[in-house]
């Protein structure tokens, strides 16, 4: 699952792949929202690493389709 997280004040954002489902990134969320100030929206991508941003600096979170997209030319005959 490709999550994309926007920062606030940074012109780049922050693309995660995951193993959690579409409905586990959004608890996430909505837990690290609904946390007292000086909360913090975790993620671990598929290879382990941890992205960690403060609630207060969260712009948007775009969870992605869970399934990859082919990509080229190639159409059957």
């Amino acid at each position: 699952m490709e999550v994309k997280i926007g920062v606030r004040s940074v012109h780049r954002e922050l693309v995660v792949e995951t193993d959690l489902t579409a409905e586990q990134v959004e608890d996430e969320v909505r837990n690290a929202l609904a946390a007292d100030r000086g909360g913090l929206f975790a993620l671990t991508d598929q290879k382990g690493r941890r992205v960690i941003v403060p609630v207060s600096a969260l712009g948007f979170v775009e969870i992605g389709e869970g399934e990859s997209r082919p990509v080229g030319f190639g159409g059957t005959l």
